[in-house]
This record gives C-alpha cells, sequence and structure tokens, in this order.
C-alpha cells in the first residue's frame, strides 16, 4: 500500500508539459520595388497594347507609373504594404486633374480600406503573395475621369511632340509662340476623340534622346541655352509569353 502512495506522489509531482504549438510565418511585406516589373507585365496582359512611363512630374506630385493606352493616359499610384496614406489625398487630386482613368495599386495591408481613400472612378488593383510571388488581381475597373483637364493632359507633351500634332492637323506653326499658346490652339482645333489619339500616338513613339536633341536645336535657334542632362527612369516591358 506504501509503493502505491509513493507512486501516486511521484506522479503528482511531475510538471506538466505545455504541447507545444509552431508559429505561423508572417506574411511576405512587399516593397514598391517589388511590385514595379510585375505589375508592368499584369497591365500589358490585361489591357494590351501600352507603354509605361515612370516617375512623371503632374502638379505637385509624381505619379509612380502612366499608363499609355491607343486612345487614353492612365495614371497609376502604388501603395505598397510599407507605404502610408499620408500624401495621397493630395496625389488623388493632382491625378484626376491630368490623366484619363486612374488606377491604385494596394498592397494587402490596405485591400480592406483602400477604396475610402480614393474616389468611385478610380480604379483598384490589389496584390498579395502567392507562391513567393506578386499576384495582382482587378478588384474595380476604372471608369473615365471626370476631372481629367484637357489641357494639363496636352501639357504632358513636349514642344517637339506639340509641333509634330500641329503638322498631323495641317495648323499654323507659331513657332515662336509659347507652348501655352501652342497648347491652346491645339485644343480650339482638333476635335477630342482625335487629340486623344494623337496624344497617345506621340507619348508610344516618344524617344528621350531624340526628344533632347530636338528641344536643343529648338532652344539654340532662338538664342536660349541648351537644357542640363537630366537622368530620367525608363523602361520597356515585354509581357512574358502565356502558356497555353
Amino acid at each position: 500500500m506504501k509503493l502505491k502512495d509513493d507512486t501516486i506522489k511521484s506522479n503528482a509531482a511531475q510538471p506538466k508539459t505545455k504541447a507545444k504549438t509552431e508559429k505561423k510565418p508572417k506574411p511576405k511585406v512587399l516593397y514598391d520595388k517589388d511590385i514595379r516589373e510585375p505589375l508592368c507585365f499584369f497591365l500589358e496582359e490585361t489591357f494590351g497594347k501600352s507603354r509605361i512611363i515612370e516617375e512623371k512630374r503632374m502638379g505637385n506630385s509624381r505619379a509612380d507609373m502612366v499608363m499609355v493606352l491607343p486612345k487614353a493616359v492612365c495614371g497609376i499610384e502604388i501603395k505598397s504594404d510599407a507605404d502610408t496614406y499620408a500624401r495621397l489625398s493630395r496625389q488623388v487630386k493632382d491625378y484626376s486633374q491630368f490623366f484619363d482613368y486612374n488606377y491604385v495599386v494596394a498592397g494587402a495591408s490596405h485591400a480592406h480600406h483602400i477604396s475610402e481613400h480614393v474616389p468611385e472612378d478610380w480604379g483598384i488593383v490589389t496584390v498579395d503573395v502567392e507562391n513567393g510571388e506578386p499576384d495582382f488581381y482587378m478588384l474595380r475597373e476604372a471608369k473615365a475621369n471626370p476631372e481629367a483637364d484637357p489641357a494639363l493632359k496636352l501639357s504632358i507633351l513636349w514642344r517637339p511632340e506639340l509641333r509634330r500634332i500641329q503638322e498631323k492637323n495641317h495648323l499654323t506653326a507659331y513657332a515662336y509662340k509659347s507652348k501655352a499658346f501652342v497648347q491652346k490652339y491645339i485644343l480650339d482645333s482638333v476635335p477630342k476623340e482625335l487629340l486623344d489619339e494623337q496624344i497617345s500616338e506621340e507619348l508610344f513613339e516618344r524617344d528621350y534622346d531624340r526628344i533632347k536633341e530636338e528641344i536643343d536645336a529648338y532652344r539654340v535657334s532662338r538664342g536660349l541655352k541648351k537644357r542640363r542632362n537630366t537622368k530620367k527612369r525608363r523602361r520597356k516591358y515585354k509581357a512574358p509569353k502565356l502558356q497555353a
């Protein structure tokens, strides 16, 4: 009987061990640099013929990407998991003045709230991680931007590009008039639908080296100094071929 009591006491004295639980891995945080290149592939697969221009100044902000389509120009703002909404209100105002359509690309941490921070006409693309790679989903298609200002959209073009539009439409050159004068002249002279197509054509064909030479030649002809060289971030992407 004593042996039985000792066994009971011995068992009672042993501390209970907690079952080990495996820690779930933290979801991968996507940064801007992780999103940009695969986003270009997604956009080309989604919209077809397009060209991406990166880091374009517009008003008081800088567009992360400008997507050129055959008949429209779209602004694209990236909000990665590491970004906040601190500047988004101001950015939305600038995007809405310049572009025909606008999209925000939102990381998983913003997916449930991003619609509260952009107008209803803005499209929303969400990006998450699938098999270790960014995976994009068109949450909401963009609608035509009702606040777009045709004059500000036209201001995206440089002087040589404006001159080519004048030539295409058999307009007076007004070579020594201001850029603002020429822009207004084009807006008053060319139907909007045709002008939208021609703006896209110029942006598709934009060659930064050739444009610089043309601008320098124009400035020299007017007795002005050449522009200083500035580094532009520009990439051309080709979408990967989809497997059948």
